[in-house]
């Protein structure tokens, strides 16, 4: 039986790092597959020799270089998790945004401008939250309460991505889904310690568990997580990324191998590797 074969896109790899990604790799190839760990930077690669040559790729950062080239395969018919028109668009927070709320997902009132001082205005109404509209694990993300505090902020020539400011009641609230499995996990921010990264586990709501359901149908897939806090008892969901880094999740790793050699299998036989239909990829395949 032919052994189904796995390449992980990533800008960077070693065996010291204190990301999953490393033991997820051994433990693939000790269940049998064929695990190659792509690095863009390693080396110069012609685009013209760029072929599909496993039977599925992991997309575990969602930008620079190993976007590009999920890009390039995506547009000759490989199959990537999580497909490339996805995890593009979870990357900008304009669009996924965008994507969220058509869905009827709750989150924070959402603006995006061309300079800070044109969200002034806003300010009369409570307190924004600006963040990178292409950044990633909370980096950079600033609460605004005054028209000083916005002329400190400086986003250069990208876009100003804002969000109303909610008090939250508490820590807040991480969901991870794994293949239709879904974990709570409460963690502060920001998270300094490796204790804080991996936070506490908690049970989810039915309302907790609709909305993170709802996240991940909005982009047709199962594998995701969703940052969600609670304020005045409501919850909103203040951002989702395509494959994070689980920490908190009780035998993540079992589940996570389990998940992508399953994905890699039905990727073999022809099948979409994921357990849920696209909804996103044939109106955002060139996102």
């Amino acid at each position: 039986m032919r052994k189904v074969r796995i390449g992980f896109l990533l800008p960077h790899y070693s065996q010291k790092s204190r990301s999953f990604m490393p033991d997820v790799v051994r433990a693939l190839r000790e269940s049998g597959a064929l695990v190659d760990v792509i690095h863009p930077v390693d080396r110069v690669a012609e685009l013209s020799k760029v072929r599909i040559e496993h039977d599925l790729y992991v997309l575990r950062h969602t930008s620079g270089l190993s976007l590009s080239l999920a890009g390039a395969l995506h547009e000759l018919g490989a199959a990537i998790l999580n497909p490339y028109p996805v995890s593009a668009a979870l990357r900008d927070k304009i669009i996924a945004s965008r994507i969220l709320q058509a869905a009827g997902i709750r989150t924070p009132a959402t603006y995006v401008a061309s300079h800070p001082d044109q969200l002034v205005p806003l300010l009369d109404l409570g307190p924004l939250v600006i963040k990178p509209y292409q950044g990633a694990g909370g980096h950079y993300v600033r609460i605004i309460r005054s028209p000083a505090e916005l002329a400190e902020v400086n986003c250069g020539r990208e876009p100003v991505f804002a969000q109303r400011y909610h008090a939250n009641d508490g820590r807040d609230r991480k969901i991870y889904a794994i293949g239709g499995r879904l974990f709570g996990v409460k963690k502060v921010f920001p998270r300094r310690t490796e204790e804080e990264k991996l936070g506490e586990p908690f049970t989810l709501t039915p309302e907790l568990r609709e909305l993170a359901l709802g996240c991940g149908r909005a982009f047709g897939i199962d594998l995701y997580g969703v940052d969600i806090i609670e304020s005045e008892g409501a919850p909103y969901v203040v951002d989702m990324c395509s494959i994070p880094g689980f920490k908190g999740v009780p035998d993540a790793l079992r589940l996570l191998v389990q998940y992508f050699f399953a994905a890699a299998e039905r990727a073999a036989q022809g099948k979409p590797p994921q357990t849920v239909a696209l909804t996103i990829a044939a109106s955002h395949a060139h996102v």
